[in-house]
């Protein structure tokens, strides 16, 4: 099954002409005025999250054509498609089966649906149900959706790996002699973990530090070294191919160091994380988890490469880091278009892409721990739907994906909220909130979620002022997502609908988000240049690439 090109669709005509007679100067404060209800209409529950769209440019008749798109470019059908293991990954010929890593074994769902009394569950998660900060509007039944016959053997293999890596992790958080765990990776081996381990600072087992290197450049694996002992670290090595160059360079400068510093054991003080046992073996490595070649890198925080996450946090919290995703996934997987909370977002980032024009999308978590939330986010949609053609190889007439960026507030408002309010490109941002906050501090969390909500309502209401220094155009969009409390569940729920939401956008633009050849030239060229580095040929580079060789060189 191939979805339908968008800019193919009579829905993507019809949006053209709506926009063009009267969606461009939509403005939000009269619309707010003039339907009372459109905050109720234009925000939802969807599992361990709330979402406002209210402040968006949209109407409920642009929405309705926006869901015909999706209806149209056949969102649900590949959607199905992957959930069903087939090989929507075309150009490396490869299922996509990432949401198998967070789906819990069939024995495991049956005892949990057979414990639970029908009047507290919860039929939209199939979890017991708590008391709810926020209303759902309706709760649809349902139980999770079968797995697939022929990805029984595939699920079997997720559990068997999961247990031994999350009884290697309590290994690890008993043993009081390691007290450092260097995580060594790049990209998604890195951006992953390394996000969810701060995110859930509350939650770490005190006593153990954890730190992340992924750039070659040396000075931050040297910086490291400096504060570590080699008795008490334990390497983990992320490489699925246990040949990534940045990383199997960081690796052989650690285990030098570590020998240098009269360390013997490398079994016991390094792990990989990779498919490539023969290699890691050979390297002196005895301990091993794998992963498989349908899971790409920035979708695989859920598999092996969650190690550290899980030795931080423990093995049950580890366990409700997945919970809280397959919740989502089955959100994803059951709700209708119109009230599915990933299509949704898609739906308003196409919109804002490809009819209005705005290149880019402000991140913006109002949660310290959540300050490489952004950084993830940029991998997750820009590696995953960067891209200018189609699944058939034809370039684009359109744009993909948007710029990502951002920073936590408060600190993003000193520093580039300003072009938000007062610039002349228009940048739809999104607020990240946690209602409840971890710490006891008087005042802190009241002024943090005051400057949420200040700064969303000033980007919408605007104020004006004749002298045009201080004017506020206002009329700006955002989307606010809020989460009761920052928690494994919570997290895992977050990062699950972030991934539905590409994979939605990538459908309707008719690209596959799941290869990221564009990650491929520059490093093939760099290993002709590292040897001209050392040699000094400039034997028929361009001559920028050549002039800048000789500078490099000259003493």
């Amino acid at each position: 099954m191939n979805p339908i090109r968008c800019d193919r669709t009579p829905a993507w005509e019809a949006l053209n002409a709506m926009l063009n007679a009267s969606g461009r100067v939509f403005d939000m404060r009269c619309a707010f005025t003039l339907d009372t209800h459109r905050f109720e209409a234009f925000s939802q529950s969807a599992p361990h999250v709330f979402a406002d769209l209210s402040k968006n440019l949209i109407d409920c008749a642009t929405e309705q054509l926006l869901f015909d798109l999706a209806d149209q470019c056949r969102v649900a059908q590949h959607r199905d498609a992957m959930f069903a293991g087939e090989k929507i990954n075309r150009t490396e010929q490869r299922a996509v089966l990432h949401w198998l890593l967070r789906t819990p074994s069939p024995v495991i769902a049956n005892e949990v649906k057979q414990s639970m009394h029908p009047e507290t569950m919860d039929c939209r998660a199939g979890r017991h149900c708590e008391e709810r900060s926020f209303p759902l509007r309706h709760c649809e039944e349902r139980s999770d959706a079968a797995i697939a016959v022929t990805l029984e053997p595939e699920l079997a293999q997720v559990h068997a790996t999961l247990d031994a890596m999350l009884a290697f992790a309590e290994m690890v958080r008993a043993d009081e002699g390691i007290t450092d765990i260097v995580n060594i990776g790049i990209g998604g081996s890195d951006l992953g973990p390394q996000m969810a381990v701060l995110a859930l600072d509350e939650f770490v087992l005190p006593g153990k530090r954890f730190h992340f290197i992924s750039n070659v450049d040396g000075h931050e694996l040297s910086a490291l070294l400096k504060r570590i002992q080699p008795q008490n670290t334990l390497f983990l090595i992320a490489s699925k191919t246990f040949t990534t160059v940045e990383t199997m360079t960081n690796v052989r400068s650690a285990k030098a160091w570590f020998e240098a510093l009269g360390g013997t054991d490398i079994g016991c003080h390094f792990v990989a994380l990779t498919t490539n046992v023969v290699a890691a073996n050979a390297f002196g490595i005895n301990t091993t988890f794998g992963f498989w070649d349908w899971v790409g890198g920035r979708y695989s925080v859920w598999s092996a490469i969650g190690l550290p996450l899980a030795i931080a946090i423990g093995g049950q919290r580890f366990r409700d880091f997945l919970a809280g995703a397959h919740d989502m996934d089955e959100h994803f997987r059951s709700a209708p278009l119109e009230r599915n909370l990933p299509v949704r977002l898609a739906l308003l980032d196409v919109w804002y892409r490809n009819f209005h024009g705005f290149t880019s999308r402000s991140i913006a978590p109002y949660h310290n721990a959540l300050r490489r939330l952004p950084a993830y986010l940029q991998q997750l949609e820009m590696e995953s739907n960067g891209k200018r053609v189609d699944m058939a190889g034809e370039a684009l007439p359109y744009g993909t994906a948007p710029v990502l960026w951002g920073e936590p507030g408060t600190n993003g408002q000193h520093a580039y909220f300003q072009m938000l309010h007062q610039g002349t490109d228009r940048v739809p941002v999104e607020f990240v909130v946690v209602k409840k906050p971890k710490h006891n501090l008087p005042g802190h969390h009241r002024l943090l979620l005051a400057n949420a909500l200040a700064q969303a309502q000033a980007l919408m209401q605007g104020r004006a002022d004749a002298s045009g220094h201080k004017d506020f155009p206002g009329n700006r969009p955002s989307t606010f997502l809020l989460l009761d409390e920052l928690t494994p569940t919570s997290l895992g729920a977050l990062i699950a609908l972030q991934e539905h939401r590409v994979f939605v956008s990538g459908a309707i633009w008719g690209i596959n988000s799941f290869d990221q050849w564009g990650v491929e030239l520059g490093k093939v060229l760099a290993k002709d240049l590292e040897i001209r580095l050392a040699n000094g040929d400039s034997t028929g580079l361009d001559g920028s690439t050549a002039g800048l060789l000789t500078c490099l060189r000259c003493p």
